[in-house]
């Protein structure tokens, strides 16, 4: 029997890359959507849809990435200001 703790099958990289690993994943789904949502208002449900949001998404993505390694310290500055410590 699996232990309930147990989440994947692969083994979980080191906490060292958490500060790489968030952003990733977040200006993945976050790329993901926007773009998909400006694809949709410019060109509507059509069926090359898929052809012109693909490129759109890779887009998005190399430059969100970078960015939210950059600003990522920042706004995690501007959170503390806002925000009491748990």
């Amino acid at each position: 029997m699996q232990s309930s703790n147990s989440v994947s099958a692969f083994p979980k990289l080191p906490a060292r890359y958490i500060s790489v690993v968030m952003p990733f994943i977040l200006s993945v789904l976050m790329t993901f959507v926007v773009s998909l949502i400006a694809t949709l208002k410019n060109l509507g449900f059509s069926a090359d849809l898929l052809t012109h949001w693909m490129p759109a998404w890779g887009l998005s993505w190399i430059v969100a990435f970078p960015v939210l390694l950059l600003v990522l310290p920042l706004v995690r500055r501007l959170v503390g200001i806002v925000c009491h410590k748990p």
